[in-house]
């Protein structure tokens, strides 16, 4: 067939907007032979019937600079292709019709000079001149961000379309995927209805349709579409010009303008889903019927906010599917599939990250790693338990159906719970847990029999681990949203007597084969080579030297190791292992519902354990960072000397049938020494307490050991590994920044996470997480610093609220700084 290529280097399934964003840059980068291919024309999928609206500020930093990276080529565009993606910077408003937004809007603001960006509370008369349309009757303020704008969808994709054929890519209109060939575990050769290209690497990036496209290589995602309401008015007269976009989530409700009319929509509370038996072969620029009846609750607060549109002649009520995920972000990197990536799931905020979105997978692709840390988007942050399409699209429709809600800290989903149980799990529901979620996991927040002690009598009578009062913590403002008095009682009867938790949706995995210990020596940047029992943290990274994985393994014979990480991280630190493998005859085995876990910690820990075992526990016996098997009353475990809170302890390991009774020998065996059953709240507040660092927030791929303080598990001299010539240039060259401990003055005020952080009125860094140390008596915080500011004593200020809370920089760990606790 003329011109129809029959090899490519990449070829990009999906002509919408992140299709050719991505193709775009590839070639930009100088990957010219990329093809894309699209089952009908460009914009054709869920692109053309986008709202269009584009806002930077997202609540985390590397999303927020991928947005403004977007913006940024947006400007540009027309100039560069020819084809105009039609970018209004308008600016944007989001008003706050409750007293409880606008404390999330001041937040907001704080956040955005984090990150940057020039967003400001401004007044409701205010934001009524920007939007005179606007009903100013309950709007408590807002906020105004000027660089926001808005875009024509099929503009912007034909522009970025016309700059990748410039730079060399070549688009296929009216060519559909048919299969999609695999050779040893890995991509070969994408067929179609007009020939086979032959390629090692295929993006898919097929919108609503992704799912049915991993179909075709063995993979599920998790994208379901979901039916969007929003209504095209007829130009209105007296309709003002260059209005902002608004958004008005209390009400659900956003709006723009278009062409002297409006387009308004939002997000309600009984979505619907569709497709789900597959979406049909010829839906291509097609929309669903009008669904009035879905969109009265929203037309009434449209009506309610701008009065005008109650008289406005109605153009259409458009009603278009988009692939939407269980947690409404995208889904973005390499899959187990060598060679088969996926970009897609572009819910709500696809088309202001588009631009950002092709140049993070380019680099991706080209370099191994994106310039931003992507966790919020890595498709793997999906685990097994999303396998099911029942699970997902519940997950999906309470997602949607929440979508402009306040999400306080330590929020809870409801939906297609309880699913994945721990044997202990009817254990700890009868002594009072109150469950939360992780990766279908039910575990124990806190227990609410821990929270019945009398607090008066608690502050009067009982004296703290450190030696004075214990004073009963009293949280405000959104940390005490979802808190309980018994995290606490768990905290302090962990440091001062013992705590049991489990710990079983903890990931597990196992690496063996004769090559193993090789692998993970090129993989890990501490030593692996240590003897048989032996447990060894360490930390994985990229070629930059940042963090992409830290967890803890132990050695189980010369040739076989166990690795176990957290929970949520299992899918992504598995898949990282599996892409960098240099040994493919070494097996990676998921061992996670094989084995239950409990944790046993505190001054009374040894105790506990040697009253249900032969075996010596003592530290000499039993040394920290190693592991033994040991029967533990009737169970047989691998009990693992390490911690996670601070205190002396082990992890046991038992196989799954084992596990409930391995309960019951623990917790009996404590009830002389008053052991506290504890949940996860209670480990986040134990661990800021002793420094332990948590991926994701205080170390992520973004950050270097030597930056986080964690240099001590970096062995250079033990041969080469993956970041160990960035990490070599960096110790010569210094750091520049650091992870530092604050304490802000007042132990009231809990940071959350990205809060400004500023030495007199420079913004100097942002908080990585916060929390309360309840046996220190200090509101925790960290923050990674310019090295003139981590002087010890630095006088700092965090911005909480609106509110600047004096702040200074602490030795650390503020627990047990020598470590005597867990070697006890």
């Amino acid at each position: 067939m003329a011109n129809f290529p029959t090899q490519a280097r990449v070829v990009v399934i999906g002509g919408g907007v992140g299709g050719t964003s991505i193709a775009y840059h590839l070639a930009q980068m100088g990957w010219r032979d990329v093809v894309i291919v699209e089952r009908s024309e460009l914009t054709s999928g869920s692109t053309f019937h986008s709202a269009g609206l584009v806002g930077q500020l997202r609540t985390d930093v590397n999303l927020t600079k991928m947005i403004r990276y977007s913006v940024d080529l947006y400007r540009k565009l027309k100039v560069e292709t020819e084809y105009d993606p039609n970018w209004r910077e308008v600016g944007s408003l989001r008003l706050a019709s409750s007293p409880e937004r606008l404390e999330e809007l001041k937040r907001q603001v704080a956040l955005s000079r984090s990150f940057g960006l020039p967003l400001e509370l401004i007044s409701t008369p205010e934001a009524q001149r920007l939007f005179p349309i606007m009903n100013p009757e309950g709007v408590l303020g807002a906020v105004y961000l000027p660089t926001d704008g808005m875009v024509d969808p099929s503009g912007l994709t034909y522009a970025l379309a016309a700059g990748a054929k410039k730079f060399g890519a070549q688009i296929l209109t009216q060519t559909r995927v048919q299969s999609i060939t695999l050779k040893n575990s890995r991509v070969s050769a994408v067929v179609t209805d007009r020939g086979t290209i032959q390629t090692e690497i295929v993006v898919n990036a097929g919108g609503q349709w992704a799912g049915e496209i991993a179909a075709k290589v063995g993979l599920y995602l998790p994208v379901t579409p979901m039916a969007h309401l929003y209504l095209i008015t007829r130009p209105i007269p007296g309709m003002p010009k260059n209005l902002p976009t608004m958004r008005d989530p209390d009400n659900l409700v956003y709006w723009r303008e278009e062409v002297g009319g409006l387009i308004a929509g939002g997000y309600e509370r009984l979505p619907k889903p569709w497709g789900l038996d597959g979406i049909p072969q010829d839906f291509n620029n097609k929309l669903l019927p009008p669904d009035w009846d879905r969109f009265q609750p929203l037309m009434e607060s449209l009506i309610k906010r701008t009065p005008i549109i109650e008289q406005a002649e109605v153009n259409m009520l458009l009603n278009g599917p988009e692939g939407f995920t269980p947690d409404a972000e995208f889904l973005l990197g390499p899959t187990t599939v060598k060679g088969f990536w996926v970009a897609a799931a572009f819910c709500a905020h696809g088309l202001a990250s588009a631009g950002g979105i092709g140049k993070a997978m380019a680099e991706w692709i080209i370099d191994g790693h994106p310039e931003w840390n992507l966790w919020r988007l890595d498709l793997r942050r999906f685990g097994n338990n999303y396998a099911s399409q029942k699970y997902t699209v519940a997950r999906t429709i309470e997602t949607y159906s929440k979508y402009y809600d306040i999400h306080y800290p330590n929020e809870e989903r409801e939906s297609m719970r309880p699913l994945r149980l721990s044997p202990a799990y009817y254990r700890l529901k009868e002594l009072g847990a109150s469950f939360g979620e992780k990766s279908g996991w039910e575990r124990p927040n806190w227990f609410e029999s821990n929270a019945t002690e009398d607090e008066g009598q608690k502050t009067e009578d009982k004296t703290s681990v450190v030696g004075h009062p214990s004073s009963v913590f009293h949280p405000r403002g959104w940390i005490a949203k979802h808190y309980s008095p018994a995290i606490e009682a768990e905290h302090s009867g962990t440091r001062e007597r013992a705590g049991l938790f489990d710990e079983t949706s903890f990931s597990k995995f196992e690496v063996r084969g004769a090559g193993a210990l090789a692998a993970l020596q090129y993989l890990c940047d501490n030593d692996i080579d240590k003897p048989v029992g032996s447990v060894v943290y360490t930390q994985m990274l990229n070629p930059r030297g940042g963090i992409e994985c830290d967890f803890t393994v132990t050695r189980l014979a010369e040739d076989r190791f166990r690795i176990v990480t957290g929970t949520a991280f299992g899918e992504h630190d598995r898949s990282w292992i599996r892409l960098n493998m240099p040994d493919e005859s070494v097996v990676i085995e998921d061992v996670t519902s094989q084995y239950a876990c409990l944790g046993l910690w505190g001054p009374q820990a040894r105790a506990i354990l040697q009253r249900v075992t032969k075996a010596d526990v003592s530290n000499a016996a039993f040394p920290y960072m190693t592991a033994q098997n040991i029967a533990v009353g009737d169970v047989p475990t691998l009990a693992v000397r390490v911690t996670y809170v601070g205190e002396l302890g082990w992890e046991f390991y038992c196989p799954m049938e084992y596990g409930q009774r391995l309960w019951d020998v623990l917790w009996e065996a404590g009830q002389p020494d008053g052991v506290v059953a504890a949940g996860y709240r209670a480990i986040d507040s134990l661990r800021l307490e002793k420094g332990y660092r948590y991926w994701s927030a205080d170390i992520s791929p973004d950050y270097s050991p030597y930056e986080a303080g964690m240099g001590f598990a970096v062995k250079l001299d033990k041969g080469n590994f993956i970041g160990r010539d960035a990490l070599v240039k960096q110790k010569v060259d210094g750091i520049q920044r650091k992870l530092c401990c604050l304490t802000l003055a007042d132990s009231t005020a809990i940071a959350l996470g990205n809060e400004p952080v500023r030495r007199d009125s420079q913004i100097v860094g942002w908080i990585t997480s916060g929390g309360y140390g309840y046996s220190v008596h200090k509101s925790i915080a960290y923050a990674y610093l310019p090295l003139e500011h981590t002087v010890i004593g630095t006088a700092l200020d965090v911005e909480l609220f609106g509110e600047r809370i004096n702040a200074t920089v602490e030795r650390e760990p503020l627990w047990d700084p020598k470590g005597e606790r867990i070697k006890a």
